[in-house]
């Protein structure tokens, strides 16, 4: 973790490589970012669906992606995500026995409510799901959805109304769905769904590295001016 007068320093620093537009931009953004939401995408394995799930995520000022690779590594689609990887935080659980239990565990260990998408027979609608405490959204995989293991630790599950013949959605057109009612019903229910001021700083430093061209060489010279090591 950097020193809080290092990364004051260095943002103001960058900050110096980036316009006026852009910095505004950049904090206007920032404001409404939330991780009151957060996703967990398990062993999706077509890169077009999480990379929308990405853009989505971006649009709907959602900050936080939790990858569980089990089975499949994920390879960014940067055709369908439009650059959202550099204004997202991606958590990625691939080193444990169990990257489900990992995540999830460690979720519930912040004080995020798992919720789970399925047509589990206690599945609630969406629209009824509450948004009191922060919500672990968590998506399968393409053919069989979730996971016994996402099933086992999961505090809730929700559904879609669907009135069709076909029985179920599209990952990434579920997980925009499920982003814009829930991320809308926060905004209006949660005063407090905003970034903490630690995670705005941090996010920022990072977003404003995504603005300057070069921005590790820049970085060198500035430690190599303050002595930094």
């Amino acid at each position: 973790m950097l020193d809080s007068n290092y990364k004051r320093a260095l943002t103001h620093y960058l900050e110096g490589f980036v316009s006026e537009r852009r910095r505004g931009r950049l904090k206007e953004v920032l404001e409404e970012r939330t991780n009151h939401i957060t996703v967990v995408l398990e062993d999706v394995y077509q890169s077009h669906n999480f990379s929308a799930v990405l853009r989505s995520a971006d649009i709907f000022g959602i900050q936080s992606i939790n990858f569980i690779e089990n089975r499949n590594k994920y390879k960014i689609s940067e055709d369908v995500s439009m650059g959202s990887t550099q204004w997202l935080t991606l958590n990625r659980y691939q080193k444990h026995e169990n990257n489900t239990k990992a995540c999830l565990s460690e979720l519930k260990a912040k004080g995020y409510k798992i919720v789970a998408t399925s047509l589990h027979k206690n599945s609630v609608s969406l629209s009824d799901l509450s948004v009191t405490q922060p919500i672990a959204l968590v998506f399968g995989t393409e053919l069989t959805g979730i996971t016994k293991d996402v099933e086992d630790m999961a505090d809730e599950f929700v559904k879609l109304p669907m009135y069709g013949f076909t029985e179920s959605f599209n990952i990434s057109v579920c997980a925009a769905l499920c982003m814009y009612e829930l991320s809308t019903k926060i905004r209006k229910e949660i005063p407090k769904y905003h970034l903490s001021d630690l995670e705005k700083e941090d996010i920022y430093i990072e977003w404003l590295k995504a603005s300057v061209k070069k921005h590790d060489l820049i970085i060198k010279e500035f430690d190599a001016n303050n002595n930094v090591t």
